[in-house]
């Protein structure tokens, strides 16, 4: 069942970025509904929400048929998720207090359940003792408060107070939602490619994309796991919140790992680790005239089989194929030691590297799990259904 987000708008040039949260919400078929303070249709027209959003704007407490229902009421009870954002000095001073002079705070008086503030504002105001003290009084009520970033502001000023870019918002309300039945849990996984040098400027590596990886991140983070990524080159953002160390060669990636991975529950080996480094890597660039006829390679430790998993910790590997597919994996199952491997077919083109979609075999060595064709965050959450 798709939720209800009611979303309140105030006045602050910041709003133009609630713009973009609204058609990122739509989405992801979410249900809005939209209350705007007459500062922010100042800034915005009402008609814009309306066409981003396809919902409802409302703005007056009273209006022709206001009398058929309660609306106040109706819209508190109506949604799952209150959304502030900008969330003005103004706007969470009078909440804070129990001001109920238009439709947004009367509405969010009415609200039962914890509110999400998206802090936006002057940097000199967001420090005025008045509003950290209503800042934290707010938090003391269960409501939420999403930081704002620092940056340049519009006054010509720099520091916090710039609001939360959208993706950051819509990570936050995912967050919201998301079932927390990792909570406890701490899960280390690697995503990416790893780069093998061969002089300063040139390197091997392949075509991994980090996006797996960062899916199950991403998931584990939603559903309360303590987690940490250990990645190689990607070509996607980090997920948001996360600590991502970022290391090079599989070299790197081995003892990065070996420091650290007794203090954590899981292990998800989700990158794509060379097997292959180069034996006689060069200090300085290769010239095209010095002439180059071979390049000698020698295998990489086996990351997986070198680790010494304790018997309370589980084990999740990955293996990209093109032939052979379920024979190669559990080879690759028994010979490292593993719990499961993720097995995925990466001759084809719609799925696996630089794709959105991954379709995938978990197997086990009691059973072989077949997942349709999905998006990776999707995968992610089957994965991570493993260790629950």
């Amino acid at each position: 069942m798709n939720k209800n987000i009611l979303l309140g708008v105030t006045g602050g040039i910041a709003i133009y970025k609630v713009v973009d949260v609204v058609s990122r919400l739509k989405k992801l078929d979410y249900n809005i509904k939209i209350i705007m303070t007459d500062s922010a249709c100042e800034f915005v027209s009402p008609m814009t929400f309306e066409t981003i959003g396809k919902c409802d704007v409302k703005n007056k407490m009273f209006h022709k048929n206001s009398h058929k229902i309660v609306e106040h009421i109706d819209l508190a009870n109506w949604a799952d998720l209150f959304l502030v954002a900008p969330a003005s000095a103004n706007i969470m001073a009078k909440i804070n207090h129990g001001i109920a002079d238009d439709l947004l705070t009367s509405t969010a008086l009415a609200y039962t359940k914890p509110i999400m503030f998206c802090v936006s504002m002057n940097t000199n105001m967001l420090n005025n003792p008045s509003t950290q003290k209503n800042i934290e009084e707010l938090k003391e009520k269960n409501h939420l408060i999403i930081d704002s970033n620092s940056g340049m502001l519009a006054c010509d000023t720099k520091g916090d107070g710039r609001l939360k870019e959208p993706w950051e918002i819509v990570e936050e309300v995912e967050n919201y939602f998301c079932k927390k039945d990792l909570k406890g849990k701490k899960v280390l996984i690697t995503a990416g490619a790893t780069v093998e040098r061969i002089d300063p400027v040139r390197y091997i590596t392949n075509d991994s994309s980090g996006k797996m990886g960062y899916s199950i991140a991403k998931k584990a983070f939603m559903r309360g796991a303590d987690v940490t990524i250990i990645s190689g080159k990607t070509s996607v953002d980090s997920p948001y919140g996360i600590e991502n160390i970022k290391v090079q060669s599989a070299i790197d990636m081995k003892e990065q790992i070996e420091s650290c991975v007794d203090d954590y529950d899981c292990l998800i080996m989700a990158a794509a680790v060379s097997d292959f480094k180069v034996k006689n890597r060069k200090d300085l660039k290769i010239k095209k005239q010095d002439g180059i006829h071979s390049l000698e390679l020698e295998e990489n430790p086996d990351i997986l089989k070198s680790l010494n998993k304790k018997e309370n910790q589980i084990f999740i590997g990955f293996a990209a194929e093109t032939n052979n597919l379920i024979k190669n994996a559990e080879k690759k199952l028994n010979k490292k030691n593993l719990d499961y491997i993720v097995l995925n077919d990466v001759s084809k083109k719609d799925i696996g590297f630089n794709s959105e979609y991954n379709k995938v075999s978990i197997i086990s060595k009691n059973q072989i799990l077949e997942l349709d064709k999905d998006t990776k965050l999707n995968i992610a959450d089957k994965i991570l259904d493993l260790i629950k």
